[in-house]
């Protein structure tokens, strides 16, 4: 039996297994929760994009902000301290979110790397653990992994 057979048996036995099991809807072949290495780039970068234009875009405002509330308090107007705490929250609430973006997309490239070497592990792992066969790719059969696992 090759691996690829081996693999959907063991897959559709599990399949089972869980949908037996109470509460569960899960279809044969269906997975709950993948995520796609093109996919936390994706997101990443996104967070990254919106990091670098809030940097500038959300501080653009703050010297005229910072000039008219000064200039306002100055002439008597209690609309100029209001001015500058406005600015002063607005201020705090952009470094808030930079923070945000910086920790999300930091967080991705991590997890995907991370993901990736752990992958990379596995199966050099799972190859080192049987004898290889000359013309196999050293593959480690389904049934013989549990073994390991246990």
């Amino acid at each position: 039996m090759s691996f690829d057979e081996e693999w959907a048996q063991a897959k559709a036995a599990a399949a089972m297994r869980l949908n037996g099991a109470p509460g569960g809807s899960a279809k044969p072949g269906s997975a709950d929760y993948v995520v796609h290495d093109d996919e936390l780039g994706d997101i990443g970068h996104a967070a990254h994009g919106l990091f670098n234009g809030l940097e500038s875009g959300g501080k653009h405002a703050r010297a005229a902000s910072e000039t008219a509330g000064s200039s306002l308090k100055g002439d008597g107007f209690v609309t100029g301290a209001a001015l500058s705490e406005v600015n002063t929250t607005w201020e705090t609430q952009v470094k808030s979110l930079l923070q945000a973006c910086a920790h999300i997309s930091n967080h991705l490239d991590y997890t995907k790397a991370s993901r990736k070497a752990d992958d990379e592990w596995i199966g050099a792992q799972m190859r080192i653990v049987g004898p290889v066969v000359p013309g196999d790719d050293g593959a480690v059969p389904v049934s013989q992994i549990s073994k390991y696992f246990r």
